[in-house]
């Protein structure tokens, strides 16, 4: 009990620290969130270790961002939540992250707009179990870990409802990703809620299987750009031609994959067999995908009840305040343009 209070106040510190740093963001005059950026200025974009958040490479390299007249810098942050900090004080002009760590800001009423979706998780996310262990059902009175209000903590307590069960029929231990899986492989718990490339290393080294992964939850695991508001309200065309250069870097890549999954590997400092078992594990969202998730359905497939079902989830641990609703987050007035909508 007191290991998972310290980790929701970890958490709640993190997010606390990035929605404060955002509001001094705004309320400084010598932030480019007070300005959003002159038009001319390099539009910077962050990007962190993820499959399809490495395809921002690919625009560049192969002249897109050039192709449609819009100046761009790309940022690599190797730790996913510096990126997360970054933009919420205004050191970068939008971020690639997920639905889930767009909620905080959101909650905090702070400027934030995702104008596109990469990717969805499609088995990037996973359950990985002993080969003993044949269902869900199987996991109850067994020790899962998994970080407490991750998107893969999000992914079990998914699985679990589907399979009429909650959080204490499970022996819950709150991990990190990168100490969840070396203590699956080590057997000191039964399974483990994982990401890649941590999911293939369990599923090699500790001789386990994929119980359950997010191909059974299309949509639940969304991968975004998010700009910041003022960006979008000053620089809207640039922000198009960002928008239309990851279309036609995908419709390139269709057509390019083995040059492609090459260049990319490089940047990601891994062999293209590697990074192409990531990119396996990926849908990457061209412009009808982002078409139906910006629209509104009561299912996983939709942004808006994606968003608002995540929200309840990080309001019942006291990660976010109380969301009415999230479709404030949601500007899908570019991806409309491109489509011709």
């Amino acid at each position: 009990m007191k290991a998972t209070m310290k980790a929701t106040m970890k958490t709640a510190l993190v997010l606390i620290l990035i929605v404060a740093m955002s509001v001094m963001a705004a309320c400084s005059g010598n932030t480019k969130e007070a300005s959003g950026g002159a038009p001319g200025d390099p539009i910077t974009i962050a990007l962190s270790p993820w499959p399809g958040w490495y395809m921002w490479y690919l625009v560049e390299e192969k002249g897109f961002f050039e192709k449609h007249g819009v100046n761009v810098k790309l940022e690599f942050f190797p730790v996913y939540s510096d990126s997360l900090q970054a933009i919420a004080a205004g050191k970068v002009d939008a971020n690639s992250q997920t639905l889930s760590d767009s909620l905080a800001p959101l909650s905090k009423g702070i400027g934030l707009k995702a104008v596109l979706v990469n990717d969805n998780s499609f088995g990037g996310d996973a359950i990985v179990s002993k080969p003993e262990i044949n269902s869900i059902k199987d996991l109850k009175g067994k020790t899962v870990a998994t970080e407490l209000g991750t998107v893969d903590h999000f992914l079990l307590l998914t699985a679990l409802a589907e399979n009429g069960m909650d959080e204490k029929d499970i022996k819950f231990v709150n991990m990190t990703v990168n100490d969840a899986g070396p203590a699956f492989i080590s057997g000191n718990t039964d399974a483990s809620v994982l990401w890649e490339p941590f999911q293939t290393t369990a599923v090699k080294e500790g001789k386990g299987k994929v119980l359950y992964s997010s191909k059974e939850t299309p949509g639940l695991i969304p991968d975004l750009l998010v700009f910041r508001e003022s960006v979008v309200k000053k620089r809207p065309e640039e922000v198009q031609k960002i928008v239309d250069a990851w279309f036609d870097t995908l419709a390139w890549y269709e057509d390019n994959q083995e040059e492609a999954i090459k260049l990319l590997a490089e940047k990601a400092e891994t062999t293209p067999e590697d990074f192409k078992l990531g990119l396996d594990s990926i849908k990457l969202f061209g412009v009808e995908d982002n078409i139906e998730a910006f629209e509104k359905r009561e299912d996983y497939t939709s942004l808006s009840y994606t968003g608002m079902k995540t929200a309840e989830f990080l309001h019942n641990l006291d990660m976010v305040d109380k969301l009415d609703s999230v479709d404030a987050l949601f500007d899908p007035q570019f991806v409309k343009n491109k489509a011709g909508k």
